[in-house]
């Protein structure tokens, strides 16, 4: 398994946040979560030889339908359920546009829980975080609002596309109203 390192750069007298943690996109590019300020983000573990894989396919289906509206989907491969992971960067990057046709947001491969635990998905997952626990299966979503805030977790048997699935996406995101629209309710979907 390839090792990532991470830094993290809060702001001088500023409790680290969320949107703080350096993570690496795919082809190598320091991020963090306030480059993407403002859009709405639903931030993905996956993985290429699971069971789930194909809901590459309904996360593609976002990102082509809501991207215009400010949706961003973060696709971050990891390797702790199964060993279902298992390849570099490049081999996650060329499976996921050969096989799916993937657009949206492909980052560096990091470790999503146990030791080692990206600081992003230490703080996703925090007991005291909305919507916090450990992450059970590959393919579990986190939305974050236009604020950087967690407003809905989706498990890993939630397929994007599928009849309904999108409704959770619209309302938790504020997509169909943009940044004005009435806050949704919080709930675990």
């Amino acid at each position: 398994m390839s090792t990532v390192s991470v830094r993290v750069r809060p702001a001088y007298g500023r409790a680290m946040s969320l949107m703080d943690p350096v993570v690496m996109t795919i082809d190598g590019r320091e991020r963090t979560l306030r480059d993407y300020q403002g859009k709405v983000l639903l931030v993905v573990n996956v993985a290429s030889k699971c069971g789930l894989t194909p809901q590459y396919t309904g996360l593609e289906a976002l990102h082509e339908k809501y991207g215009p509206r400010g949706l961003v989907v973060m696709g971050f491969p990891a390797n702790e359920f199964g060993a279902q992971e298992p390849g570099s960067n490049d081999d996650i990057q060329t499976f996921c546009t050969t096989n799916y046709g993937v657009k949206f947001e492909m980052f560096a491969k990091v470790v999503v829980k146990g030791p080692g635990i990206h600081p992003l998905f230490a703080a996703l997952t925090a007991s005291d975080a909305p919507f916090g626990g450990e992450i059970k299966w590959n393919f579990n979503k986190f939305l974050l609002g236009r604020d950087g805030r967690v407003v809905a977790r989706f498990e890993a048997d939630h397929r994007p596309g599928r009849p309904g699935a999108d409704r959770g996406h619209r309302e938790g995101a504020r997509l169909e109203g943009g940044p004005g629209a009435r806050p949704p309710r919080r709930r675990n979907l």
